[in-house]
């Protein structure tokens, strides 16, 4: 069994300001707008970073799950942690088994895609979604991608920034949280070179760190593989985005820049 980190959500309250912020910073270009996301009162845009993806999602209407999630973070902010697994079926048995339930499920094996997103009430930190392609080439690395659409490949730009090695997760008990993510994810936890607990998954990891922030327990951030830091850090400083030499801030997440080996 493998799982391999595809995709970062984040939730914002300005899509278009944080889209520029987002491809200035990152350099990336938008690959796709996903109209069936109406459904949960949002609207949204992709960005493939390298064979992974970043994806921002807005509230349109009053009420739905993302404005909540915004507004008890204090704003903008990280907001789903989606993974790529080879065998769904038998990884709803496992979280059943936990007692985990899912938020949403998808079931579109003709289209391209089985998954599900677990509830967060159960797995703390942010919404844990698992997703198995069904399409022609599924299962390769950087293979399809249903949530980027059919098309998306021509849109990779990785002058800058060419990859997502980790999400970070925060908590006031951090050793908690990574002990519910590593049940979910049937994989055994490691420790950093700081001494923090880490999932080691196929192509990233899964680090959880002390809530400092005042936000709470969520998604905090990424670490990303950077080409060109220069460049990343001018256009946070010209976007207001600059945190420091090793770090951004976007749509609310902390955006560490990692050197490419």
């Amino acid at each position: 069994m493998w799982i391999r980190l595809r995709q970062i959500a984040v939730t914002t309250a300005d899509l278009g300001r944080t889209a520029v912020d987002i491809q200035t910073v990152l350099g990336v270009e938008p690959c796709h707008i996903d109209p069936s996301v109406g459904v949960f009162g949002l609207k949204n845009t992709l960005w493939p970073v390298g064979t992974q993806f970043l994806e921002c999602v807005t509230p349109v209407t009053d009420d739905t799950a993302a404005g909540r999630y915004q507004n008890r973070r204090g704003g903008d902010t990280g907001y789903m942690v989606i993974t790529e697994v080879d065998d769904v079926a038998a990884r709803r048995v496992h979280v059943d088994d936990l007692g985990v339930r899912l938020a949403f499920e998808m079931n579109y094996p003709d289209d391209g895609i089985v998954g599900m997103q677990l509830h967060p009430a159960d797995t703390g930190g942010a919404f844990f979604e698992m997703d198995q392609m069904t399409s022609d080439g599924a299962g390769a690395v950087g293979g399809p991608w249903w949530p980027a659409g059919k098309h998306w490949e021509p849109f990779v730009r990785t002058e800058l920034v060419s990859g997502i090695a980790a999400a970070e997760l925060q908590s006031p008990d951090p050793q908690r949280l990574a002990d519910r993510w590593s049940q979910i994810a049937q994989i055994d936890l490691e420790s950093d070179a700081d001494g923090n607990p880490i999932i080691p998954i196929d192509n990233a990891t899964l680090r959880f760190v002390a809530e400092t922030d005042g936000r709470g327990e969520g998604l905090g951030g990424i670490d990303v593989t950077t080409v060109d830091r220069d460049a990343v850090l001018a256009g946070a400083r010209a976007r207001d985005c600059y945190v420091n030499d090793a770090q951004v801030m976007l749509a609310g997440l902390r955006v560490n820049l990692v050197d490419s080996d």
